[in-house]
């Protein structure tokens, strides 16, 4: 894993990107030294096109999730994706190459050695993304436990690194009933710092179930750090690999003690700005469709056109969220709050749709002007469903040491979710924002957002 303005991404995908995007421009270099030949063509120009057109691809290909850090969808799905990205590029292909001041027979040869770069780009991209890792790019894990939290490294990495391969688990002297496979536990023969020595570890995962009476060999771990094994705690590990702060391997003094949580005068300033320019340019480009979704939201269910709702802001603040009114106007009669469903019959037909592309959200990017809200955050709660949530999830508060968003790193990886278990779930990721936001975070997040509404990932 590698980390870029505090976030992490794996090599695997900064990989991808590197490769297709080097794959685009050689491809095109070569086509302009084809049509060099005694022929009028400004090298610096076609270049300066090509890379702007390169990248152009690589966002297209961010928002349709193709350098997510794994693939567990089906291969099926990255085709049709791939597909949507060829279509997505055509007209981007012509806008860009139409304004080349060369002859129309050299402008379209490059438009055409330009979409069959995309092409051979993306078919590339389609089997790299179901292909296993090389071994340039895996990661050998070593595992020091064989109890529940090991079982839950092994389980977390199957589903979300292929990158990672665990060569074994290293049972600790106070572990009795091991949970993982039987023929993948070490044998305690040699010390740890030997055993992953001999098996040429990059990685080693301290996920003991139990720590106490002398079972972390603090002096073995800091002769594998010293030795180049790169050494991670459970919070650690989830955070890099996952994106998340697990509830279940977070302590106070990690977070206390721990990097990250920075809430400064200058990251607050920039992202204000940011919200600021971001939800005004959103505002001009979205009021037709929100007047259309607001006549037909009238003339299904009448009025009132919006739904006002109380909400947990930052520093436990309390504010009026503005959203376009999806369910029916008795959605609520008895005056109780209520977990939203996945399928909710109580919201109404044009609901439906507006929640699918999350028009239905938009009126939040006044409360993001006025300040309330913020475009990126952990999405505010109501405060009967925050009491409730801060009795029963430990650092839930946390969550309200920034503003709440509009999305948020939460909403773009995780399912929609109704329950305290869900909840739970959600909140690591608001821990992994929290502790890790920055204005490059924000623009990931927002990338992804469009990603979700192009693919209509956790609609509800």
């Amino acid at each position: 894993m590698i980390r870029l303005f505090n976030h992490w991404f794996s090599w695997r995908s900064i990989a991808g990107v590197l490769f297709d995007f080097s794959f685009l421009i050689v491809s095109l270099v070569i086509t302009l030294m084809w049509i060099n030949s005694g022929l009028p063509v400004n090298p610096a120009q076609i270049v300066a096109y090509a890379v702007l057109f390169g990248l152009v691809m690589l966002a297209i290909n961010a928002l349709l999730g193709l350098y997510q850090r794994a693939s567990i969808r089906p291969i099926t799905e990255t085709r049709a994706r791939a597909v949507l990205s060829i279509y997505l590029s055509i007209p981007i292909a012509y806008a860009l190459y139409a304004l080349l001041p060369i002859a129309a027979v050299n402008r379209d040869l490059i438009h055409l050695s330009a979409m069959s770069a995309v092409f051979g780009m993306l078919v590339t991209r389609v089997s790299a993304a179901h292909a296993p890792a090389t071994k340039m790019l895996r990661r050998r894990i070593l595992v020091f436990g064989t109890g529940q939290q090991a079982l839950a490294v092994k389980r977390a990495l199957d589903r979300s690194d292929p990158s990672a391969e665990i060569i074994g688990f290293f049972p600790g002297s106070n572990e009795d009933q091991p949970l993982v496979a039987p023929n993948m536990i070490l044998s305690r023969d040699l010390s740890l710092s030997d055993t992953a020595r001999n098996l040429k570890a990059d990685e080693i995962v301290v996920a003991l179930s139990e720590r106490r009476g002398g079972s972390m060999p603090m002096r073995e771990l800091l002769d594998c750090k010293l030795q180049g094994v790169k050494v991670l705690d459970l919070a650690s590990h989830f955070e890099q690999t996952l994106g998340q702060i697990r509830l279940d391997s977070l302590y106070a003094g990690w977070l206390i003690f721990g990097d990250g949580f920075c809430q400064g005068a200058f990251r607050t300033i920039i992202k204000r700005l940011f919200d600021i320019v971001c939800a005004s340019i959103l505002i001009i480009l979205a009021m037709p469709v929100m007047l259309i979704a607001a006549v037909l939201i009238v003339l299904e269910d009448g009025f009132p056109l919006l739904y006002r709702q109380e909400r947990v802001g930052v520093n436990g603040r309390l504010f009026n969220v503005i959203k376009f009114r999806s369910m029916r106007r008795d959605a609520e009669k008895d005056g109780k709050p209520i977990w939203a469903q996945a399928q909710d019959n109580r919201v109404t037909r044009i609901g439906q749709i507006i929640r699918k592309l999350r028009i239905d959200e938009l009126p939040q990017l006044f409360s993001v002007l006025r300040g309330d809200m913020s475009l990126v955050g952990p999405r505010p709660e109501r405060p009967f469903f925050v009491d409730q949530l801060t009795k029963e999830i430990p650092f839930y508060a946390v969550r309200h040491s920034v503003k709440p968003g509009v999305t948020g790193w939460a909403q773009v990886r995780y399912h929609y979710g109704a329950t305290v278990e869900d909840s739970a779930e959600k909140l690591q990721y608001d821990l992994y924002y929290v502790k890790n936001h920055s204005l490059f975070l924000d623009m990931v997040v927002l990338f992804e957002t469009v990603g979700v509404v192009l693919t209509g990932k956790g609609a509800h």
